[in-house]
């Protein structure tokens, strides 16, 4: 066997590969990010055998053979963190844990150390931080496990017989972008050492059927750094949200293989680490001013669970030639959405006016039905008349301006009355569709969005 080397280019973002180096990426469109890799090839002595030669065969079964039974799951000590991976800890599964600098991953990781160390054996590898300092992090989260094996290495090749030769529960890794595999030349963090390093966690997680939780980096766009392949190895990808700044951390499951992508977990950052909070709505709407133009709330769904969230809207006259347009926790284009069909179908104009949207707390709402609490807001601003304290609001806004029905009508209302609402505000066609009588709350159903501002003021 001969071993050669051979340079290649490789773009940084996307992983496309050629023989020469272009400015331009072709694979993504991107400037300046092909980078010079060296890659070994091993080449055969004899001539005409391309055949793979494979020491063992995998045979296929029937599906009915395959065991059926229910997956095994380790619960984590933290409610929430179980909700968004389905039920608890996989055996065998990888998961990927991301977020932006300093939002808590590692926190986190740590905190299930406390729960899940009594009765199971956990190796936490880090290739950022010291012993010495992640057992003064553990003393400040009150970590005092006997369980909890600590390895500082970056080697994956003796990370993976550390884990053969103690055979852990479960196996931690903080990060992926620090692990290096030693017979691939290019540096940490790089597409290649990711996706190897990933692979290797991968098969060794599998083989012994042991958890793999792995902490991945983010890039400055905000998306997890490395190949685009990372998320397609690992069975589940979790990504906190929020502010590092603010108090509340929301964990999403962006993929899970084996439960629902649409729960949420919602923390609160301490000094002594993440806390789970039990009422996300309640923790949300504290605070809310009273008597103020500009704030209305909403209900929205995250998988099984209705979250209320405080949408805050303004409108004032610019100073610039272009009115300057905002929108923090909703997507901005919705948002110009919005204004164009108010000040088209509802004649509320916006055109020569600052639009600024803040969904409060640092959530982050995609569904449509927070449409017509940010329209309600944003007029409420304009006209300087506050909506009902104990209103609430919910629905999709048309083109036309017309409102469209929503799902899981009757659990959003039942989560209004468990708050103290006394008015709901929602489209005429979902009011068809409820099949109680609520004495707590008055329901009004609207069919355009003009009459929606009218029913949801004193």
């Amino acid at each position: 066997m001969a071993v050669k080397t051979k340079v290649q280019y490789v773009c940084a973002e996307c992983g496309f590969v050629s023989a020469k180096w272009y400015g331009k990426c072709p694979g993504c469109s991107n400037w300046n990010t092909m980078e010079e890799k060296m890659r070994s090839i091993t080449t055969s002595s004899k001539k005409g055998n391309s055949m793979i030669s494979c020491g063992s065969i995998t045979k296929p079964v029937f599906l009915n053979e395959i065991d059926s039974s229910e997956e095994q799951r380790y619960h984590t000590g933290l409610s929430e963190l179980d909700r968004v991976l389905g039920g608890g800890l996989v055996k065998g599964s990888l998961v990927l844990i991301s977020g932006d600098p300093g939002i808590g991953k590692s926190t986190i990781l740590l905190q299930i150390c406390q729960y899940m160390g009594d009765f199971l054996n956990i190796l936490y590898v880090s290739g950022e931080e010291s012993e010495r300092q992640i057992k003064l992090r553990a003393m400040r989260l009150g970590v005092t496990c006997e369980n909890l094996y600590i390895m500082a290495e970056t080697d994956i090749q003796a990370i993976l017989e550390q884990v053969k030769i103690y055979k852990p529960d479960i196996l931690m890794i903080d990060s992926i972008q620090t692990m290096n595999h030693t017979d691939i030349t290019s540096s940490p963090g790089s597409i290649t050492q990711v996706k190897e390093c990933t692979n290797a966690i991968m098969h060794i997680a599998k083989s012994l059927d042991i958890p793999a939780l792995v902490i991945g980096h983010v890039n400055k766009d905000g998306v997890i750094a490395g190949p685009k392949v990372l998320e397609h190895i690992v069975d589940a990808v979790l990504y906190f949200e929020g502010d590092k700044h603010n108090a509340y951390r929301i964990l999403r499951a962006v993929k899970n293989r084996f439960g629902s992508t649409n729960e949420i977990g919602v923390f609160d950052m301490q000094e002594t680490g993440l806390k789970e909070i039990d009422n996300p709505s309640l923790a949300l709407l504290s605070g809310r001013p009273q008597y103020v133009s500009g704030t209305c709330v909403t209900c929205v769904m995250e998988g099984s669970r209705s979250i209320l969230a405080e949408i805050q809207g303004l409108a004032t006259t610019t100073g610039f030639g272009n009115p300057r347009r905002m929108a923090t926790g909703f997507d901005y284009n919705r948002m110009s959405l919005l204004l164009a069909v108010l000040e088209k179908r509802a004649g509320y104009y916006f055109s020569n006016l600052d639009a600024y949207i803040n969904v409060v707390g640092g959530l982050r709402l995609d569904e449509p039905a927070a449409d017509l609490a940010v329209a309600m807001a944003l007029v409420s601003s304009l006209k300087d008349v506050p909506i009902s304290e104990n209103c609430l609001v919910f629905g999709e806004i048309g083109l036309a301006g017309e409102l469209r029905a929503v799902n899981q009508t009757e659990v959003r209302i039942l989560e209004a009355i468990n708050l103290g609402f006394k008015k709901c505000v929602l489209p005429f066609y979902n009011v068809k569709q409820i099949t109680k009588h609520y004495q707590e709350i008055e329901i009004i159903g609207v069919k355009h969005v003009k009459e929606a501002f009218e029913a949801a003021i004193d």
